[in-house]
């Protein structure tokens, strides 16, 4: 890692991809990828930026693939049958997984590694801000893209600092996350998503064991069971103990507001779950020496993340708010932050994959039929397919057959292009319009439509 190498990834334009690319980049190598979204004469906002920052991106066609390269970078996605793996293959080229590089380069610096199922990419972002305030000059490798990095043009996932601190989102969902050995590790919480709870709680507990310090949310039942007793360890529920604790929280309109030992910490966004995120950033820089006041500076400008309870706006009385919510416990919380807001919300939810709707099927009714108001409706549009071999043995229709027969407001619009049309006679003068999805690179473009058509 301390020479210059010289990186090609596959897959480069995924959120995940693109992080390590531009990390990279900006420590001093050379970097360049692929990816099945660049196509010819067609215009691609993330090669876009990743051009800007010096990365030559290619369409996914092995054109990209020669001598000068070092090692190919690949994703669990990326099958051996994709032009780039077989040239990189046929010249003799070393090829790694994402996850094994970004266990590499978690070693190179002390590293913060935030785990859980809900909140990484939230918890990642106030982090690096409240570091970067503190003038301890971060990195960061996240899953979503900072508004205050995207209004300078750029992806917004990653930053190279000068400093020793390094931020990454430690992800469960494919295993990586027991692949690091981080200076501190952070739990947020622990809620099925992709694997049952009991595989979870395993891949968490080599978590524990990798991190030389380990931090937990005690509000959280699963998460406290794995606390490492640390004087870090926070919560927003009543305790007895000396762990850090937020009290007081409140919430008007789009921003909250709440106290950890009587100090106020205000931000710009909605929901207890993101005072949960705030704490546990709080928390893990309060281990780190930042003081309390310095963390609540930083957090009264944080200015969010892409698609993370993004607010777009009001038109004809409708709020428009888009979210990166995609599983039960998400969607819900998502949900509840949105309730106070408005006297009615119209929530639209797109499930992404076949398998992990199926696996979910269940959770999912009953997350959204306990927290649908009687005036409140669910809307649906079929299931986002990225391609591969799943077996197509469910619909997101059958979800929605499944919260009618709960009493809740629901409806099922396979085209998401009928959407607003369909939906127009369902707003009041007062309506939040929530929309929730992710995986699919389409959906920030598809909010902006329906913005566009409100």
């Amino acid at each position: 890692m301390k020479s210059p190498i010289n990186y090609f990834f596959i897959g480069i334009a995924g959120s995940g991809m693109s992080a390590i690319a531009q990390y990279l980049k900006h420590a001093g190598h050379v970097v360049s990828g692929s990816d099945r979204q660049f196509l010819a004469g067609e215009s691609n906002a993330t090669k876009d930026a990743l051009v800007k920052e010096g990365i030559l991106c290619f369409p996914q066609n092995g054109s990209g693939i020669n001598d000068a390269i070092d090692i190919v970078v690949v994703s669990t996605a990326i099958e051996d049958t994709v032009p780039e793996v077989l040239a990189a293959k046929q010249l003799g080229k070393k090829i790694i997984k994402r996850s094994e590089l970004l266990a590499s380069i978690a070693m190179e610096k002390r590293t913060i590694a935030v785990g859980g199922t809900s909140g990484k990419s939230t918890t990642t972002a106030m982090l690096f801000d409240i570091l970067d305030h503190a003038g301890l000059k971060p990195s960061i490798i996240g899953g979503a893209g900072l508004t205050r990095l995207i209004d300078q043009g750029k992806i917004g996932n990653a930053a190279f600092g000068e400093g020793e601190w390094l931020i990454l989102e430690a992800d469960e969902s494919d295993g990586s996350i027991v692949q690091y050995h981080p200076e501190i590790g952070l739990l947020l919480n622990v809620d099925k998503d992709h694997q049952e709870i009991e595989a979870l709680m395993e891949l968490f507990s080599t978590f524990k064991n990798n991190s030389n310090h380990f931090i937990v949310n005690l509000s959280h039942p699963l998460s406290a069971s794995l606390s490492a007793s640390s004087n870090f360890d926070f919560s927003y529920t009543d305790s007895s103990n000396n762990n850090i604790q937020a009290t007081g929280f409140t919430q008007t309109g789009v921003s909250i507001s709440f106290y950890i030992h009587d100090i106020l910490f205000s931000m710009n966004l909605i929901g207890k779950h993101n005072m949960e995120n705030a704490l546990a950033a709080i928390a893990v820089a309060a281990s780190i020496g930042v003081p309390f006041m310095v963390s609540a500076e930083a957090l009264n400008n944080y200015k969010g993340i892409y698609r993370r309870h993004q607010v777009y706006g009001v038109k004809g009385g409708v709020t428009l708010i888009d979210d990166f919510a995609h599983n039960p416990v998400k969607c819900a919380r998502s949900i509840e932050a949105c309730q106070p807001i408005s006297e009615k919300m119209i929530a639209w939810f797109q499930p992404h994959g076949y398998g992990p709707t199926k696996f979910l099927r269940h959770d999912f009714v009953a997350e959204l039929a306990k927290v649908m108001r009687p005036q409140d409706e669910i809307w649906m549009s079929e299931i986002y397919y990225a391609g591969g071999t799943a077996v197509k043995d469910i619909s997101a229709g059958d979800l929605i057959n499944d919260l009618k027969s709960k009493g809740v407001n629901a409806f099922f619009v396979s085209d998401r292009e009928r959407l607003i049309d369909s939906m127009r006679p369902h707003f009041t003068s007062s309506t939040i319009l929530l929309l929730m999805g992710a995986r699919d690179p389409s959906l920030g473009e598809f909010a902006k439509n329906i913005w566009g058509r409100l």
